[in-house]
């Protein structure tokens, strides 16, 4: 449009300075009539030209703006990274194509002649299993407006027939974001973070104790986040699993997470963080009453989908965790741990009956022997894998990244559970788990991870009996995993 008014500019100029000029020249000789009507032939033809280049302008800027909106509407196929994507030429709209395949194969090395008492768990299963297989989308619908539709094939112990992992929608207006539908609330550092990149195949214990309260995966609910460069805030509203048997009424909980980066450098930083969540209103399982709330876990491994520690289900009006986590990266290094303190208010409590409490922690960490360093993601303040410099390549002598990592986790619901009173203790069992693995990234798809676990239950018969179900076992898993 500039280009076309300074035309139209230089027409007028032109027309004014001819007239002046014929103004001029007709003060001091009156041109004769040939002349006079010569004049203005060449007036015309001036006046003409310009008017010429004047369309030639409009037509090639309205061709201009034709080009740039063809090109703002054309779709766009591309597989970036591996991850096939649809997008209109302006980014408002998106389509990622997403595919995840965990098999685990594991082989237990457990003590012969356990007792009877211990069920299933003293046989556990050696194999093989998808520990997840997915299939989904996601993308942006109007810039500001994302979604995800995720659905698994994957099992504990078992491959299943296919659920309902995650379906949401999420409107961003930087710095606020909010969220509805089914999807893992945010409620911690382990927790957050993807399971595609992790140290090991499976979250520590201590975390999915905490996050299967009021969080956990399919958890539906409304989440409302703000974003820094160094702080993030979270809280959320939630309900029941997508899923999950129908009760008389479902469950209501809250979960909330807050995340600093107090320090950080070129190539290091400190990330400190708080996680609490609290059920309100526990499942209600029968009518007129039992609303059960249970805390348990398998020894973060799926391959055998039994659970060697369990509060049983406690009829509760209640139940809340509060969380810790601290984090440090140097480069290629990283230690992370996190601590949590379950409680669980029992209802109608007879005399002498308390409220089980309960703790659980965790440190790992991982060093990535070619150099690279994990991602810390700036959407949800936690660690994914490293980026691979050198994607694996025989014929160029790469081989991608090599990792190390090391974990220890201690679980413990036991409470009062030498107590005379039957009804006040709990016999969940301790849980300490020592872990060491490598992990090899060929790319930025596919990863491969050799571990070792060394597994140690001490529990009491929750029935009293006079038998322990305490054992040790050792656990070799080798994971393979493609993800886009």
């Amino acid at each position: 449009m500039r280009t076309i008014q300074t035309a139209f500019r230089a027409a007028l100029i032109a027309g004014v300075s001819l007239l002046a000029t014929a103004g001029a020249a007709a003060a001091q000789t009156a041109p004769s009539p040939e002349e006079a009507a010569a004049r203005i032939a060449a007036l015309e033809a001036q006046l003409q030209a310009l008017q010429q280049q004047v369309n030639d302008l409009k037509a090639a800027t309205a061709a201009s703006l034709k080009d740039v909106r063809a090109a703002q509407s054309a779709t766009t196929v591309s597989v970036a990274g591996g991850k096939p994507s649809i997008a209109s030429g302006d980014g408002a709209f998106s389509a990622n194509i997403h595919a995840v395949m965990q098999l685990d194969a594991a082989q237990y090395y457990q003590d012969k002649g356990l007792p009877a008492v211990i069920g299933n768990g003293r046989d556990l299963n050696n194999g093989t299993n998808f520990r997840r297989a997915r299939l989904g989308v996601d993308g942006k619908l109007y810039k500001n407006f994302e979604y995800s539709v995720l659905l698994d094939f994957g099992g504990a112990g078992t491959d299943g027939s296919g659920t309902l992992q995650e379906l949401w929608l999420q409107y961003n207006y930087a710095p606020f974001k909010v969220r509805v539908g089914a999807f893992a609330p945010n409620v911690g550092l382990e927790d957050v973070a993807s399971t595609n990149g992790s140290l090991f195949p499976e979250r520590p214990s201590p975390t999915e104790l905490s996050r299967g309260l009021a969080a956990a995966d399919k958890r539906i609910g409304l989440q409302g986040q703000v974003v820094g460069e160094r702080y993030l805030l979270s809280a959320a509203v939630t309900g029941a699993k997508a899923g999950d048997p129908q009760t008389f009424d479902e469950q209501i909980g809250y979960v909330a997470r807050a995340v600093y980066v107090p320090f950080k450098g070129y190539d290091w930083l400190v990330h400190v963080g708080v996680n609490a969540s609290k059920v309100v209103t526990p499942a209600q399982t029968a009518i007129g009453g039992a609303y059960p709330v249970t805390l348990s876990d398998r020894p973060e491994l799926r391959v055998d989908g039994a659970q060697l520690i369990s509060t049983g289900a406690i009829d509760a009006t209640g139940a809340r965790h509060f969380g810790g986590e601290l984090a440090f990266q140097k480069k290629n290094l990283l230690i992370q741990g996190e601590y949590f303190d379950l409680a669980i208010d029992r209802r109608n409590a007879g005399a002498g009956v308390t409220n089980p409490k309960f703790k659980a922690w965790y440190v790992e960490g991982g060093l990535v022997l070619t150099g690279e360093a994990r991602k810390y993601s700036p959407s949800n303040f936690a660690f994914d894998g490293p980026a691979i410099d050198k994607p694996f390549d025989p014929k160029k002598g790469q081989w991608g990244a090599f990792e190390l990592a090391a974990r220890y986790s201690v679980s413990d619901l036991n409470y009062h559970e030498n107590a005379v009173l039957a009804a006040d203790r709990v016999r969940g069992g301790e849980q300490k788990i020592s872990s060491v693995g490598i992990n090899w990234f060929p790319n930025t798809v596919t990863k491969f991870s050799l571990d070792y676990l060394d597994v140690s239950i001490n529990r009491l018969d929750p029935a009293g009996g006079a038998t322990p179900l305490s054992q040790d076992y050792h656990v070799i898993n080798l994971r393979s995993q493609y993800a886009f």
